[in-house]
């Protein structure tokens, strides 16, 4: 390491000689000439930076004044395009402007012209109708001055003709010894009788072609209505009767000192009636939806075998269930095969309850579709509300389904529930009706009343036990033979129709009618029947005489 140092700081020991360090000795004067050399290169180095920097402000400012240049010059070079462009652009969207002026002036003169020859065209119509309107004005008043002098001539002929009649009136009172009045009275008193006679005959006429029109009307409608109604001839009865694998299944059923039949009773509300039957347990009861829980939880209780108290509960209760199913399936069922929509969903579980009660062997629920079917086949057949029809067609004997529980004629319940689940008003009177209790209001009601008894009284449609059936024509004729003057009476077609033969010398022709109507009150009052019952009276007299 080299130092650089004076003399006499050598001398001394200056502390800068550090170990290792080599001194280089100079003198003052060099010392002095050194360090004026390192002021001027220190001057010089400050005076030359000022220099610089302004050096590059100017460099840097002439730069950037050529930068601003170019770009004044292109923006200026932009600015006149894009003045030429919009001068471009303006005088295309004049032109067009100008274009579309022109083309709406033309539109505009063309409807302008084609409005002045529609006025024109209307003025000349409405100047044509005017010279029309005048010829016909002249017209008329020439047909009035016309009939102003025809009236004046038919006035003055008025006058003379009522001259004359006055005249020859005199001549006739005169001829004839009767006054006016009194001639005029005679006149329409023949008048009159002639009058009645005719009349009598045309209305004789008329009644027995509408009858005849009516019968061959009806006939019709009801042969058309039961072809398309093609219903069975038997229908199904409800199975009171269960059947046994062998009679030491009883004993079973019965229990320890009667602990399972007394459940099943109770738990079913019937009764069970083991006896000597072989093979077989009787079920009784009124209501029959019962009757079915109880077979069909008996007939369960003989296949499965284990028969006692809490068993006999649990199957009467599925039991229960089945038949609450089946009777809204048969409801749902019986509503969609008709057709009808928006029914109560109480009305029908009603109408499933209808599928276990019979009337006089025939089910009530399929005597119900059949009664809806062919009523709305008369009502297509007579052009009324077919919906309406075959409604209240199924809904007529819906009080049977409670009768057993409710005090009354299944009518008058049948009627309660259909108002209690607003039905309308007319299917209403229709169920009330059907048995002629009360008048009907609507065709409906009428043909609904018609469809039950077509339903119940064609061949095969109810059944009754041979003592009641004898018993009934018994009772027939014994009413027919009751009344004075009955010669013979003969009850035939199965009961459906009863011929009285009278004594002609006792009963006349107006009596036969009145005794037909008598013994037809004492069969509605006395007889319960299915369908309808004719009563024929006849009246014949016979003139016999031997030739010898």
């Amino acid at each position: 390491m080299l130092v650089v140092m004076d003399l006499d700081e050598y001398r001394v020991g200056s502390p800068m000689l550090a170990e290792g360090s080599r001194p280089f000795f100079c003198s003052n004067s060099q010392r002095k000439e050194e360090r004026d050399i390192e002021y001027f290169l220190l001057v010089l180095s400050l005076l030359a930076l000022p220099a610089a920097a302004f050096g590059g402000y100017l460099y840097r400012k002439r730069v950037s004044e050529k930068v601003i240049g170019e770009a004044e010059i292109v923006a200026t070079q932009r600015l006149e395009e894009a003045k030429k462009q919009a001068e471009a652009k303006k005088r295309e969207s004049v032109l067009e402007a100008k274009d579309e002026v022109y083309k709406l002036r033309q539109e505009f003169e063309r409807e302008i012209k084609e409005r002045r020859a529609e006025v024109q065209r209307t003025e000349r119509r409405l100047v044509q109708k005017d010279e029309t309107l005048d010829r016909k004005i002249e017209q008329l008043e020439r047909k009035e001055e016309g009939l102003t002098r025809k009236d004046a001539e038919a006035q003055k002929l008025k006058e003379r003709a009522e001259q004359l009649v006055d005249k020859q009136q005199a001549e006739l009172e005169k001829v004839a010894a009767l006054s006016n009045e009194e001639a005029r009275h005679l006149l329409l008193a023949n008048v009159e009788r002639e009058i009645r006679h005719d009349t009598s005959v045309m209305i004789r006429e008329i009644e027995q072609e509408a009858r005849e029109e009516a019968d061959k009307r009806a006939r019709e409608i009801v042969t058309v209505a039961i072809q398309r109604c093609a219903a069975d001839h038997t229908a199904e009865t409800t199975v009171s009767v269960v059947s046994l694998p062998n009679d030491e299944m009883k004993g079973r059923i019965i229990g320890r000192e009667g602990r399972n039949i007394r459940a099943l009773e109770t738990l079913t509300g019937i009764d069970l009636i083991i006896d000597d039957t072989p093979e077989a347990v009787i079920i009784s009861g009124f209501d029959p939806v019962r009757r079915e829980v109880a077979r069909i939880a008996l007939e369960r209780l003989i296949v499965d075998g284990r028969i006692h108290p809490a068993r006999i509960e649990e199957m009467v209760e599925k039991a229960q269930k089945d038949v609450e199913q089946r009777i809204r399936e048969e409801g749902e069922k019986a509503v969609f095969d008709v057709g009808i929509h928006n029914m109560n969903p109480e009305i029908i579980k009603l109408l499933g309850r209808l599928r276990y009660r019979t009337s006089y062997g025939q089910n009530v629920l399929k005597h119900s579709l059949e009664v809806a079917h062919l009523a709305g086949a008369m009502a297509a057949e007579l052009g009324v509300d077919i919906h309406l029809a075959k409604r209240a067609g199924l809904l007529h004997d819906l009080g049977k389904a409670i009768d057993h529980e409710t005090e009354g004629p299944h009518v008058s319940i049948g009627a309660d529930l259909a108002k209690k689940f607003r039905e309308n008003a007319q299917v209403v009177n229709a169920i009330a009706s059907h048995h002629g209790d009360i008048a009907a209001t609507s065709v409906e009601a009428v043909l609904v009343a018609a469809a039950d008894a077509i339903s119940a009284a064609r061949p095969g449609a109810r059944r009754e036990s041979l003592e009641n059936y004898i018993k009934r024509l018994q009772k027939l004729e014994e009413i027919g033979s009751s009344f004075e003057g009955v010669d013979k009476v003969y009850a035939i077609q199965a009961g459906r129709e009863i011929r009285i033969i009278v004594k002609p010398d006792k009963i006349d022709d107006l009596s036969a009618v009145r005794v037909a109507r008598e013994i037809t009150k004492r069969i509605e009052n006395e007889l319960e029947y299915p369908g309808q019952i004719r009563v024929t009276v006849i009246r014949e007299t016979r003139a016999v005489e031997l030739a010898k």
